[in-house]
């Protein structure tokens, strides 16, 4: 029995092996033959293994202003990481890990900011974990080219970076609330708002790959096969903002808010024959490069409706000639007004005291609500008049092209509504609302739609993918009519009856528009807001007057004003710097005659007098100096008392307490006669218009002191065909 298995056994193992080896055998050839496992390609597998696979990211397009200013750009930061695994080092006479933790650690604490035994316990823990590569946090990130070319000088080695898009706004806060912010998403630059967001897909453009084979090393062989997917970058934005006026307006209302401090300004700049808009801003603003506290997400210009106050009163004018029912000469009593019986009565701004029985004409030049509700609801008929505020688009969305825009409310069910609604109480509007209701004023009755998107282009074809163009979106007068209410509006600052006059004048340009004084609701009480310094103060002009190009809103709440100041004197301040160099800067030929601009007067004794007694005094005869500090009494003027002179004449005031002035848009002879009053050692570049100063605005100003400026002829900004050459050099 013993032999018999002895025998037997040897054949079963052999079939069994022999078995087991021809399936195996068979698997083997399988394989060979499928190139597969289990459904999985071999090659595939190996070639995935073995293959690196990078996203090429588009490049996000840039965004410019009409002329090819940058206003946001792609920017390259580096972040930091260290190979730590010494396998990647295949020549140990060139180690490409990190070799030094301590060395390594004291050198790059002082560029990153961080302390040394932060970066070695980050470092060494890498290596006890047995990790390939470590990163630096926060310290290692968004890395300027200055620290990379410092840390690169130290020739680490395992030290790398890793170059990483950000956006970059140039000129810092400059119409921040319009052009938007960006946040980073999987490593992706997205559009959050403004123009970033409304325009993000176009911005964004398409990510391309690459493919090529590795060793273990993570070098490319010799044939890779390498596969390029080329990206494609995101469309460059062009919009109408002008560099120029948009940077005159943000200093003008940076400087007025630093001295009045107001809860809130807006103010818009627009072409009025096309209705692009060139300017914009709000304050609260904020510097889209460095956020931190952002007191006002809102863009107010659009977004934020309030009850426009007087500037309304322009519409109802308006409304009243086309009707055939204004009649300038013809007489009202002023004061108070009550319509019927079961109206509140109404009154004028002065205390309800009006001025006695006045015309219809000094009504509006007196800013009267009396002339302004009896105009509406017994010369025009409160259902008429409806109609115009329709007609006008008040009910409506202006439909710029900017996301957030949020429209006023027409209040007009109960007499009251009605009445308040002519001289701009009640009902709401936004600032842009008003000034495209004001294209049909200065544009012969054709009101324009406002836009801010010029044109896209292609920036690898340079193709112009789409373009705008003006747009007229209603006729709510007649061009009869536009000319007969700016006639009448321009009365509002030449009148010495007029709310502008003496306030609003610029030197070289005629003006027709209108001031606005209006309440707004206090959150804290849930009634209108109370005190002298309690309201909207606003300006709507327009200059030219005769045929204006240019219209400019400009509204300041609730600023902190000296006892003897208006709340005009910051709407006044912003409005008049801006209007006058934004003129003078698009080649505006000045419009003012002779006469009126050499108006000989006679300058008053300034010895003795405290700075704001002496301001008041020139400021009734119409001269606009430039003041010198902001000192109690006058230290010296450039001309002497008596002395005959010109309202176009430049005057400088220097007080006991001098600080530098803010000289942009300062003319060569200006700069020249500045020099001589305090005997500057002066330097310049250039000609034309002041562009920089080196001495900042605010900074304290001594006789003597050393000042460098650069001039710059102003050109014509409306030519979208520059030459390449200059668009390069001035990008």
């Amino acid at each position: 029995m013993k032999n018999k298995t002895t025998q037997t056994m040897p054949a079963v193992w052999i079939t069994i092996f022999t078995t087991l080896f021809l399936v195996v055998a068979g698997r083997f050839l399988y394989i060979q033959v499928s190139g597969e496992v289990a459904g999985i390609s071999i090659q595939e597998l190996a070639d995935e293994k073995r293959t690196n696979n990078y996203t090429i990211p588009a490049s996000r397009g840039t965004i410019y202003d009409r002329n090819g200013m940058a206003l946001a750009q792609e920017h390259v930061d580096y972040r930091l990481y260290a190979i730590l695994n010494e396998s990647y080092t295949t020549n140990p006479a060139n180690p490409k890990h990190i070799t030094d933790v301590n060395k390594t650690a004291s050198e790059l604490a002082p560029i990153l900011g961080v302390e040394e035994s932060d970066i070695a316990k980050r470092l060494n823990d890498g290596i006890e974990n047995d990790k390939f590569q470590v990163e630096f946090g926060s310290a290692g990130r968004e890395l300027t080219q200055k620290q990379k070319d410092e840390i690169d000088a130290l020739a680490l080695p395992g030290i790398n970076f890793i170059e990483e898009p950000v956006r970059f706004y140039p000129n810092g806060v400059f119409a921040s609330h319009t052009i938007g912010l960006t946040e980073k998403k999987d490593d992706e630059i997205i559009g959050i708002n403004g123009v970033e967001g409304s325009m993000n897909d176009l911005l964004t453009g398409k990510s391309g790959s690459i493919s090529y084979q590795r060793d273990k090393f993570n070098m490319k062989l010799l044939d890779p096969k390498e596969v390029i997917d080329e990206p494609e970058n995101g469309k460059n934005v062009y919009l109408t903002i002008d560099q120029k006026i948009q940077t005159l307006l943000e200093d003008a209302m940076s400087e007025a808010n630093d001295q009045y401090e107001p809860d809130r300004m807006t103010a818009v700049v627009m072409n009025a024959k096309t209705g692009e808009v060139l300017a914009l801003s709000n304050r609260p603003s904020y510097n889209p490069n460095d956020i931190g506290t952002v007191e006002n997400w809102y863009n107010d210009v659009i977004g934020t409706p309030i009850e426009p106050g007087s500037t309304m009163k322009i519409f109802t004018l308006a409304s009243a000639i086309e009707e055939g029912v204004w009649n300038p000469e013809e007489d009202y009593q002023s004061g108070t007004y009550k319509a019927t019986e079961q109206a509140t009565p109404l009154g004028d701004h002065n205390g309800r005291r009006g001025w006695g029985k006045i015309s219809y004409l000094e009504g509006i030049q007196r800013s009267s609500n009396v002339a302004a509700a009896k105009l509406a609801y017994e010369k025009i008929g409160a259902d008429k008049f409806l109609e115009y505020l329709q007609a006008f688009d008040f009910d409506k969305k202006t439909g710029i092209d900017l996301p957030g825009e949020v429209p006023g409310q027409i209040l007009y069910n109960w007499v009251d509504e009605k009445l308040r609604t002519s001289y701009g109480q009640g009902s709401t509007t936004t600032p842009l609302q008003l000034v495209k209701a004001a294209t049909a004023i200065t544009n012969e009755g054709k009101m324009l739609k406002p836009y801010i998107i010029d044109r896209t282009v292609d920036p690898d074809t340079k193709t112009v993918i789409a373009e705008h163009q003006p747009e007229v979106v209603g006729e709510p007068i007649s061009a009869e009519t536009a000319k007969e209410t700016l006639e009448v509006l321009e009365t509002v600052i030449t009148s010495e009856n007029g709310t502008g006059h003496n306030i609003y004048n610029l030197n070289d340009y005629t003006v027709a528009g209108k001031t606005g004084t209006a309440n707004f609701v206090d959150p804290d009480t849930g009634k209108y807001k109370a005190g002298r310094e309690g309201y909207i103060f606003s300006f709507i002009g327009m200059a030219p007057a005769d045929d204006p190009e240019l219209i400019m809103y400009v509204s300041v709440k609730e600023p902190k004003l000296e006892d003897t100041e208006s709340g005009s004197a910051p709407v006044s301040f912003v409005f008049k710097s801006v209007m006058e160099n934004s003129l003078h800067y698009l080649n505006i030929e000045p419009d003012k005659s002779s006469e009126e601009t050499t108006k000989v007067v006679e300058l008053p004794d300034w010895q003795g007098q405290k700075t704001d007694k002496y301001l008041e005094q020139l400021k009734d005869l119409g001269i606009e100096p430039i003041v010198i500090g902001d000192g109690e009494k006058i230290d010296k003027v450039n001309v002497e008392p008596g002395t005959e002179i010109t309202k176009r004449q430049t005057i400088f005031v220097a007080t006991d307490n001098m600080k530098m002035p803010n000289m942009s848009g300062w003319s060569y002879r200006d700069v020249m006669s500045f020099k001589d009053f305090l005997q500057l050692d002066l330097e310049w570049l250039g000609s034309g218009y002041v562009k920089k100063q080196s001495i900042k605005k605010g900074s304290a100003l001594s006789e003597n002191d050393y000042l460098m400026v650069e001039l710059e002829e102003p050109n014509q900004p409306n030519n979208k065909n520059d030459d390449a050459d200059e668009e390069k050099e001035e990008d």
